[in-house]
């Protein structure tokens, strides 16, 4: 099988991870990538692709701006250009999600790597995915790694209103993208049983299943302190013999006496980590500070000023904390680590000094800092409130507290540094607990035996997309070619003249595998649909609705292309455009059924319409707006990137199909610019004055018959059938 992982957001490459550099490059970046290096080690694995964002900024690595990176044989990273060039945090992405969608479409199309899952990591790739899976009809698998409930609640304890959380972390994005995602996905992936009652406050909990799959670390990175110390060990890298001796000089800098036991933190500056409330634990209490020191890499820091808001106050708060308890030669806080060989060094040199490692964030989903100082033999003392309450159970490796229980944590940490043979005991008990319980081995067992139980189950589409989406997706994903017809007039007869109206039915019902097929109408989806029924015409694979302004993937609004409704709505004001038309008597809105949020439709009365005037009614707004006039009779306004032709265009690029291979038929002035744009246009013989200066451009068949015959004969004419 082929599986396409999603994680938007954070920096993505093959090695050199930076962790910790911000709020979004944490654990999870970790997770997605050693899922899927231990995904493509397996032979039921055809393939693994991270699809994950472009950024191509000066302040950062060119390795992110590469399209396409090989991580190994059966791994790639490929990363889709949206929102710009320059790298932006998860709570501004949400305007540009769309144009990821219709990126990772083309990139699908242009490189042929169809796959057979979707697996989407955190809320905005659920968004993701769950276009993309419809779209590409395979089933879709969900990892939340956060939720947005839980956060918001913490965030308005925390003292922010509901305003200025909206506001600042985007909320009402996040928790229309997580409905939606439980809506579509056929399961979600949780770390521990305690997550799965966190989904409880979404309506649609209940329309996914939940699975357990704890994820695992890597071992041969996070083995035990003591493998170094073994006579005719491993034989380590130069890089990790000098991570080892550089990782002992960035803590050494700050302390007094830096062969004392280690009290350890390595977390993101995020104020739900609370850090904090660690300081005041052993600021508070002298015993504890002569016992050990306390160390916290709290990210990747230059310059605290220049950081993001959240980062720069917890930063911030941490320095007055160590002056206001005066823990300068006790207190340790390096500006940066190396996550490649330095992380576990700390975490083995920790151990070594008969250290503890300590996670007493206010939530903390999972903890897979705390399974990597664990392999590497540190005891811990974590929060209850997640992850860690049944992480600690299984290792039988330490404590778990309350994070606001300031007594309770001064006293294991004390009761673990003072006895060293308790020390010993939950060291070893860690090390080896931790194999039997969290490895990517068996993380990736259960998974793909999950996996092939749906796919066998649903025959590769998905029980809930089977259920609920067209099946046109196989022909656009297969076909090089596109049909594309305008109906009145052209696929159909206006005066109900059914000839021919069979011989298509049998084209398009045989077209398996030849060209996908399209209607371009100045018709609702609803009127599309009704026309199409009635003469027993198969559902096309795309629609092109309201004169361009809307594209389907079947007969349903739950399958309209949101990146072209994205692409179509800049400077659009619909009810300015009415307010300015009104002056127009001879201009009559049509009935409200045909009305669309992005086309604004008229009948002309009488003689004296003037085109030139409504433009100059229009003023500024013209800029801004599509004219289009259709047999003296109609008028339609649309955004100024909205019309069937546009339409056209953004379809044969999202799908990567060359427009020299699309067939677009017409007849009318609605057509015109479609018709302009081909490489191959039929135009039937019952077409309207408009399209008369077709006649002098290169690729346009005049056929001789009309309406469906003349489609039909051209086609022929194109050697399509």
């Amino acid at each position: 099988m082929r599986i396409h992982f999603f994680s938007i957001h954070g920096l993505f490459r093959g090695s050199d991870l930076e962790i910790g550099r911000d709020a979004d490059n944490g654990g999870q970046i970790i997770y997605v990538m050693e899922l899927a290096k231990e995904l493509s080690k397996r032979p039921e694995v055809e393939h693994i692709d991270l699809f994950t964002r472009k950024i191509d900024d000066k302040g950062l690595s060119p390795d992110y701006a590469r399209e396409v990176e090989q991580v190994n044989e059966k791994f790639t990273i490929r990363r889709i250009q949206c929102g710009g060039k320059r790298y932006l945090p998860k709570e501004k992405l949400w305007p540009h999600l769309d144009e990821f969608v219709t990126n990772t479409i083309k990139h699908v199309r242009k490189h042929r790597i169809f796959p057979d899952l979707v697996h989407s990591h955190y809320a905005d790739a659920g968004y993701v995915g769950a276009e993309v899976s419809g779209y590409l009809h395979v089933p879709m698998v969900h990892s939340a790694h956060s939720l947005g409930q839980p956060k918001f609640e913490k965030v308005i304890e925390s003292g922010l209103s509901e305003k200025e959380a909206y506001d600042k972390y985007q909320f009402h994005h996040r928790f229309e993208a997580e409905e939606l995602t439980l809506s579509n996905a056929e399961f979600v992936v949780t770390s521990t049983a305690q997550e799965i009652g966190l989904f409880d406050e979404y309506k649609n909990r209940h329309l996914s299943e939940y699975h357990v799959i704890p994820p695992g670390i890597n071992f041969d990175r996070f083995y035990p302190y003591y493998d170094d110390m073994m006579e005719g060990g491993v034989q380590r890298p130069d890089e990790q013999k000098q991570a080892r001796l550089k990782a002992k000089e960035r803590m050494d800098r700050f302390l007094s006496e830096p062969n004392k036991p280690i009290i350890l933190a390595i977390c993101r500056p995020d104020r739900k980590k609370n850090i904090q409330g660690l300081i005041h634990a052993y600021g508070t209490d002298k015993h504890l500070q002569s016992l050990a020191n306390l160390a916290i890499f709290a990210g990747i820091r230059k310059d605290i000023s220049t950081m993001a808001d959240g980062e720069k106050e917890t930063l911030t708060e941490i320095l007055l904390l160590m002056d206001k308890y005066n823990l300068y030669g006790k207190l340790a806080i390096p500006k940066s680590h190396d996550t490649g060989f330095e992380v576990p060094e700390i975490y083995r040199l920790t151990a070594r000094q008969k250290g503890v490692f300590v996670n007493i964030a206010l939530t903390e989903q999972f903890g897979l800092t705390m399974l990597e100082a664990t392999a590497c033999g540190c005891p811990v003392v974590a929060t209850n409130n997640g992850g860690p309450a049944e992480i600690v159970p299984k290792c039988k490796n330490g404590y778990v507290v309350s994070p606001e229980d300031t007594a309770a944590i001064q006293k294991h940490l004390k009761d673990i540094l003072v006895d060293e043979e308790h020390w010993s005991e939950l060291s070893n008990g860690g090390i080896r607990n931790i194999q039997d319980h969290f490895s990517w081995q068996a993380h990736a067992t259960t998974y793909l035996k999950l996996v092939t139980e749906n796919l066998e189950r649903s025959s590769g589409a998905g029980m809930k997309l089977q259920s609920r989406a067209p099946k046109v997706q196989r022909q656009l994903k297969e076909c090089d070619s596109f049909v594309i017809s305008d109906i009145d007039g052209t696929l159909l007869d206006e005066d109900g003249d059914k000839s021919g109206v069979d011989d298509l039915r049998a084209v398009l019902e045989a077209r398996q595998g030849k060209f996908a097929f399209g209607v371009a109408s100045g018709r609702s989806l609803e009127l599309i649909k009704e026309v199409m029924e009635e003469n027993r015409l198969p559902m096309p694979d795309v629609i092109i609705g309201s004169v361009g302004s809307t594209i389907h993937y079947g007969y349903s609004d739950q399958f309209v292309d949101k990146g072209w409704l994205k692409l179509i709505s800049n400077q659009w004001d619909r009810e300015s455009v009415i307010g300015l038309v009104s002056r127009m008597t001879e201009l009559v809105l049509q009935p409200e059924e045909n009305q669309k949020p992005h086309k604004v439709s008229y009948f002309i009365e009488g003689d004296d319409f003037d085109e030139a005037r409504l433009f100059t009614l229009l003023g500024a707004k013209a800029r801004h707006v599509n004219i289009i006039v259709s047999r003296d009779r109609y008028v339609d306004i649309l955004p100024k990137r909205a019309s069937k032709g546009r339409a056209v265009r953004y379809l044969t690029q999202k799908w990567s199909t060359p427009l020299k291979n699309c067939v677009l038929c017409g007849d009318s002035g609605n057509d015109l610019d479609m018709l302009q744009t081909a490489f191959k246009g039929v135009v039937v013989k019952n077409y309207a004055k408009e399209l008369e200066p077709l006649k002098e451009k290169r690729g346009v068949y005049f056929s001789k018959k009309t309406a469906t015959q003349g489609v039909l004969d051209g086609l022929k004419h194109f050697r399509i059938i």
